[in-house]
């Protein structure tokens, strides 16, 4: 296994021994926040140990646990509190509320590492047998509830199948570029594989560091420069699962009209199908050169007409990243520990990040730095593209020193067409800003967003929000703030989700976006495939 899972947080972020990512600035950060949401100072919360916790009782009786035991090997079946606690929930802020205050009512009752993906197929084939839930678990980065233990009603239990010992980089078609790994592998061993040999996925989520392969592909996830190596469904090529019906390998061609391709319904079917255990995908050269730099907007709509003509012009970005006034001035406060004021700042910073060949970047550069220019932005240099590419994993670090300070932190993302942005964008931040004076106890909170991951024709839209927790009501105020933003969304023409996925969080919003058509397709699969319901049960579909 590529991470000792016992140095990980098993209620918050990343490893036990995590970067300090406010350091000497950090008085100044709280001092400044309390100030902004209106609580001074700021209370003391922190989370349980899990040596005060209590986990529910085991419901599986011995004759299944022997059975899951014969199926993989004893040290491979766990059964210990830590285990099925790390394994309870995902690392959203809604399961963290849960975890932190040992409320583990969803903790699976055993966790089983399959090695190969004939065990995996066995363990499937017994668990339809045995009426026992299977949750497919990679690195358990979820951030919509994909990984919750849960059962359905009348099922004997639940048990979390965690994939990481399968993490083997398998092949590559070096004439093709395409290459072939277990679903296992973690992000850093994947590309540490690959760019061994000179080549790259290219795919760097935030949750990178801890996630894996069959996370990504499970709901359809996108990494910060997919304007260049695309989202989950555009890399992948084909795939292995192991399902009640047996093992399915998705098509491999580069194209096909022989019908729909079938590995489309795997791309964001969240384990309800079945479960991942190969995977192949596109890869590409190690980039010979990488140009991040920052750009300043004193306004957001000239941001998002830049942003937008880049794409439509072909420009080649591997990312760009436009933040709005709020988000600008939240990240310099966090960036100098210095903030005064509660903002807004004055500008919109916006990121754009180059790969490619030399001559590739240099002439995209100069397209770039043309058309921003034109929309009236102005260049900043390197050193602001520099400092966010050193650090673009740190950011999650922040949310349990956030929570340890009574502050809730949260995220949510979707989509939309370029002549809906600006109309989303406020309509979003107005709602999730009455929500939050609606339910919190301070004054208000903070509310930003960003544009990222764009198309032609569109770009996803990313919310980050900070408030004060109603710490005796912390779970009824997250859904409060949740359903008015979900809402908002649903009703100004954005998707619930770009790239995050379904899971139990944004399950009330999918019927109303597929509609009764679409949701009857989807439901036809899974009774076609899981015809007793043991894969995943509440996510994607009731």
């Amino acid at each position: 296994m590529a991470i000792d899972r016992r140095k990980l947080r098993w209620n918050g972020w990343g490893w036990i021994d995590a970067p300090d990512v406010l350091g000497d600035k950090a008085d100044g950060v709280w001092r400044w926040m309390g100030e902004v949401v209106g609580i001074a100072p700021l209370p003391d919360t922190p989370a349980m140990g899990l040596e005060n916790i209590t986990l529910p009782p085991q419901r599986l009786n011995d004759a299944v646990l022997e059975s899951l035991t014969a199926l993989t090997a004893p040290e491979r079946v766990k059964t210990d509190d830590f285990e099925r606690a790390l394994h309870a929930r995902g690392r959203s802020y809604h399961d963290l509320l849960h975890l932190r205050a040992g409320r583990l009512e969803t903790a699976p009752d055993a966790v089983v590492y399959p090695t190969t993906t004939e065990e995996t197929a066995a363990l499937v084939a017994f668990a339809a047998d045995a009426n026992v839930a299977l949750i497919p678990f990679g690195g358990g980065s979820s951030v919509v509830g994909g990984v919750t233990a849960q059962a359905a009603q009348g099922q004997a239990g639940a048990v979390s199948v965690d994939m990481t010992l399968m993490d083997r980089l398998l092949d590559i078609d070096e004439e093709a570029l395409v290459a072939r790994a277990e679903a296992g592998v973690y992000g850093p061993q994947l590309e540490e594989a690959l760019q061994a040999r000179g080549y790259t996925l290219g795919h760097y989520p935030q949750s990178f560091e801890f996630s894996t392969l069959g996370g990504w592909i499970a709901p359809r996830s996108a990494g910060h420069q997919s304007n260049k190596y695309g989202k989950a469904e555009h890399w992948l090529v084909s795939a292995k699962v192991a399902t009640p019906q047996g093992v399915w390998t998705t098509e491999d061609y580069p194209g096909s009209a022989a019908g729909p391709l079938l590995r489309e319904m795997l791309a964001g079917s969240e384990g309800m199908l079945g479960i991942i255990t190969e995977a192949e995908f596109k890869i590409h050269p190690v980039p010979e050169a990488k140009d991040y730099r920052g750009y300043v907007f004193t306004e957001f709509p000239a941001g998002v007409a830049a942003a937008r003509e880049m794409m439509q012009q072909g420009v080649q970005t591997a990312m760009i990243r436009l933040s709005d006034k709020p988000e600008t001035f939240f990240l310099n406060a966090i960036d100098t520990g210095d903030a005064q004021g509660t903002g807004p700042a004055q500008f919109c910073l916006m990121l754009i990040g180059i790969e490619g060949d030399r001559a590739t970047v240099d002439t995209a550069l100069e397209r770039s730095q043309a058309i921003v220019k034109a929309n009236g932005g102005i260049h900043m240099g390197e050193s602001l593209g520099r400092s966010w590419y050193k650090g673009r994993f740190e950011t999650p670090y922040l949310r349990d020193p956030m929570l340890d300070h009574g502050l809730g932190i949260d995220t949510l993302e979707t989509a939309t067409r370029w002549s809906n942005m600006l109309r989303l964008h406020e309509a979003g931040v107005k709602a999730i800003a009455e929500a939050i004076d609606a339910h919190s106890p301070g004054e208000r909170g903070i509310v930003m967003a960003h544009v990222s991951h764009a198309y032609a024709d569109g770009a996803s839209l990313y919310f980050l929000i900070a408030f004060p927790r109603d710490l005796d009501n912390d779970v009824e105020q997250w859904w409060a703030i949740k359903r008015a933003a979900s809402d908002a969304i649903a009703a100004n023409g954005g998707t619930i989700s770009h790239h995050h996925g379904v899971g139990t969080d944004h399950l009330p919003w999918i019927a109303g976006e597929k509609g009764p058509i679409g949701m009857g397709l989807l439901r036809a699969m899974k009774a076609q495939i899981d015809p007793t319901g043991v894969l995943n049960p509440g996510k994607l579909i009731e």
